[in-house]
């Protein structure tokens, strides 16, 4: 269990991103969504160490993990995906797979984790990691880097942005079944609904506060019935 004590988060402008957040993480699948600049990628940046909270605590399986990089986190089980996965020219998709395991696996595992999402392992596995790969393909490689290093607790940042529509409901069937092996947590920001339907709680962030937190049957109707232009939630269409 992952949890946030008295978190605040101020820019270097001084604005205040996160004000006080209370939250007890539990396994399973959580979305955190609400309107833009509410402060959903800087939680999930605090949780993952790439930002240091201003106050506040981060309890992680009963240890404090405040000060600890992302490296660090890393190594205690906490991974991260960027919102747009890093590309590294002259490095292939098998040779990150490897790094992600921590040691050489074989041909064969490489292949299985690609074939996890949606990927052909003879098409990608000597791909090099460059802009020959769409925005929907990073996006796969690194789920599939992830499920390479078996964290309990994994972090997406908008997974959804900026992918074209084929490769968002890849995603969604992607995410449903790594939500049904996980053992631990998959925490997600989105704005999208059919990612809010496959989670088990939603987290609603506004301006750097929770207004609501609980479960998906409790917290989407809520969020259906919110008045025009209160939340993005719900109204994005991918491709459109």
């Amino acid at each position: 269990m992952l949890e946030l004590k008295n978190i605040s988060f101020n820019a270097e402008d001084g604005k205040d991103i996160l004000k006080n957040v209370n939250l007890e993480i539990d396994d399973g699948f959580i979305a955190v969504t609400g309107p833009n600049g509410g402060g959903k990628s800087t939680l999930a940046k605090v949780i993952a160490g790439i930002y240091t909270p201003s106050e506040g605590q981060i309890i992680y399986n009963g240890e404090d993990i405040t000060g600890l990089s992302i490296t660090e986190r890393a190594k205690k089980g906490i991974s991260f995906a960027f919102q747009q996965p890093v590309r590294f020219k002259g490095l292939k998709v098998r040779d990150l797979l490897n790094i992600a395991a921590g040691g050489n696996r074989k041909f064969a595992d490489c292949c299985d984790l690609l074939s996890e999402v949606g990927l052909c392992a003879r098409d990608y596995i000597n791909r090099e990691l460059d802009s020959s790969l769409s925005g929907g393909e990073m996006k796969r490689i690194e789920i599939a880097t992830i499920l390479a290093r078996q964290t309990s607790f994994n972090v997406f940042d908008e997974p959804e942005a900026g992918i074209d529509l084929w490769s968002f409901q890849n995603l969604i069937r992607v995410f449903e079944k790594m939500h049904e092996k996980t053992r631990g947590t998959i925490l997600i920001i989105s704005h999208q609904e059919r990612i809010l339907n496959i989670a088990d709680k939603i987290i609603y962030l506004k301006d750097g506060c929770v207004e609501k937190y609980g479960a998906k049957d409790e917290i989407l109707p809520s969020l259906l019935n919110m008045p025009a232009g209160a939340c993005k939630v719900l109204t994005d269409k991918i491709g459109e």
